[in-house]
C-alpha cells in the first residue's frame, strides 16, 4: 500500500510517499481501508519530535480517519468486513490503510459522508468534552474560544453555541473569523489588531464566564485576566508553540479554576461523562445539527503541502487527505 512516511524527525517538506507492506490485523485489531483522513496540528508536532508523546521513526503521520473495514483480527465482534467506520490513532492514518484497536472504531450514521465522519471525530470529542465535562458550559454564560478559525476551536464555537452559550471567537484574519460567525459566534475578536482582553471586556461586560484555549502563548494570559470572579479556563495545547507561565497571583485575586484536558486521562478518570458525551456527539452528528467545516481536500501525494500549511497557521476548520482513488 502506499502511505506518507516519516523517516526523519523535522518539517513536513521532508515527507514523502512511499510502497509499504499492507498491515494484517492481530487479536482484536482492524484494518480499515481509509477513505478520509484529517489533518491536525499534533500531526506536525509528530513528525517534528515535539508532541507530548514520541513516535519512532519510520512512521506514518496521521491521526483521524474514516473508511471502510477491510479485515478483521481474531476475537473482534460488532464489526463486519466492510462496515463503514471512523476512529483515531496517534499515528498511521495518512495510508491507504490503517491498522488499529476494533474496540476504538465507531460505526458511522447513516447519511453521513465518510470525509465528514474523518473530519468530526478528534476535533469535535475534544471540544465537546472541554465544553461539556471540563468546563461545565451552561446556557447563557460567555464563552471565549482562542484559535477560534482551528480544527477544535470551530468545533468548539459551533457546540458552545449548541449548548446555549453566547461565543466570542478569536482569530488571526477577518476572513477566519467570517467562518467563526457562520458557526455561531456572536462576538469577534482579531487578535492581531485588537486587545484582546480589553475586546473580552467590551463584548461580555462583566467579564467571559470560560475560555477554551488550544493555542496558549501570550493570549493565554490576556484571555485570563479577561475571565470575571470564578470563572473556568481550561488548557487543551499548545499550537502556537509557547507554554504560558500564568501568574498565579491573578488566579488567587480572581478567584479563576485554570484546569488542563486531555482525552485520555477524561477517559480513564471520568468514563461515565465521556460515554454521556460520546452518545450525545452521535446525536448531533447523525441529526446534521452539528458539522465540521471542511476548507479543503488533496491526495496523499499533497498531504505534506498541506501539512506544511497547517504549521503556516493556513488552514481553517479541517483540511482532509484523501488516500484512496
Amino acid at each position: 500500500m502506499r502511505a506518507l512516511r516519516c523517516n526523519e524527525y523535522g518539517t513536513p517538506s521532508g515527507l514523502g510517499v512511499e510502497e509499504i507492506p499492507d498491515p494484517e490485523p492481530s487479536e482484536g485489531k482492524a484494518v480499515v481501508d481509509v477513505a478520509a483522513a484529517a489533518l491536525n496540528f499534533s500531526d506536525v508536532l509528530l513528525v517534528a519530535d515535539r508532541y507530548q508523546v514520541h513516535a519512532p521513526v519510520p512512521f506514518t503521520p496521521g491521526s483521524e480517519f474514516a473508511g471502510t473495514v477491510r479485515a478483521l483480527g481474531a476475537g473482534v465482534e460488532g464489526l463486519d468486513v466492510g462496515d463503514r467506520v471512523m476512529g483515531a490513532t496517534l499515528f498511521g492514518a495518512f495510508a491507504e490503510q490503517v491498522e488499529v484497536s476494533a474496540a476504538g472504531l465507531q460505526a458511522v450514521p447513516p447519511g453521513i459522508d465518510l470525509p465528514t465522519a474523518a473530519a468530526f471525530g478528534v476535533a469535535y470529542r475534544t471540544a465537546y468534552h472541554a465544553l461539556r465535562s471540563v468546563a461545565l458550559v451552561e446556557e447563557g454564560e460567555w464563552v471565549v474560544v482562542l484559535g477560534a478559525a482551528g480544527g477544535v476551536g470551530l468545533a468548539a464555537v459551533e457546540l458552545a453555541t449548541l449548548l446555549g452559550a453566547r461565543v466570542v471567537a478569536a482569530a488571526s484574519t477577518p476572513e477566519k473569523l467570517e467562518v467563526c460567525r457562520a458557526k455561531g459566534a456572536v462576538g469577534l475578536i482579531d487578535y492581531t489588531r485588537e486587545d484582546l482582553k480589553q475586546r473580552i471586556r467590551d463584548l461580555t461586560g462583566a467579564g467571559a464566564d470560560v475560555v477554551i484555549d488550544p493555542v496558549g502563548g501570550p493570549s493565554a494570559e490576556a484571555a485570563l485576566r479577561a475571565l470575571r470572579w470564578r470563572g473556568r479556563f481550561v488548557s487543551l495545547g499548545f499550537t502556537s508553540g509557547e507554554i504560558p507561565r500564568i501568574p498565579l497571583n491573578l488566579v488567587l485575586l480572581k478567584g479563576v479554576v485554570v484546569t488542563g484536558f486531555a482525552i485520555e486521562g477524561l477517559a480513564r478518570n471520568q468514563p461515565d461523562d465521556v460515554a454521556r458525551d460520546m452518545r450525545e456527539l452521535a446525536e448531533l452528528l447523525a441529526s446534521g445539527r452539528a458539522s465540521p467545516h471542511i476548507s479543503g481536500r488533496a491526495p496523499l501525494e499533497e498531504a505534506a503541502a498541506a501539512m506544511s500549511a497547517m504549521a503556516q497557521r493556513q488552514v481553517t476548520g479541517k483540511f482532509l487527505i484523501e488516500p484512496g482513488p
